[in-house]
């Protein structure tokens, strides 16, 4: 089984994904910010990251950057409400894998993830 790390600063969205996967990974972890979650791969080292973008102390992008450092193969989603093309290209050309709007429902949430996985 995997871990999975969910950073997104709506306790909302952290609750949906962690019962949309309650059942699916060996661990989920949860951070309410980029600065923690940055935090959470080096002591975690999760295997699929759920990322918002908008988050208080450190952004998304920032986040996935920083990430991205410390370990180039992580697989990571975003999941924003942001529409805006050119922050969507940025974070995928900054390693994210996959981007899903908000707001979003479990059977999106769930294929997605698990194309990611199968991609690995």
């Amino acid at each position: 089984m995997k871990k999975l790390l969910i950073v997104d600063d709506s306790e909302i969205i952290r609750t949906q994904i962690r019962q949309c996967f309650k059942d699916s990974f060996s661990a989920i972890h949860v951070a309410k910010n980029g600065k923690d979650a940055v935090d959470k791969v080096k002591a975690v080292q999760p295997d699929i990251i759920t990322m918002d973008l908008t988050m208080p102390e450190m952004d998304g992008i920032k986040c996935i950057d920083e990430m991205m450092k410390i370990d180039d193969s992580l697989k990571i989603l975003v999941i924003s409400a942001l529409s805006d093309n050119a922050t969507c290209i940025q974070a995928l050309k900054l390693g994210a894998q996959g981007f899903l709007d908000k707001p979003f429902g479990d059977k999106e949430l769930k294929e997605a993830i698990q194309i990611m996985l199968e991609e690995g």
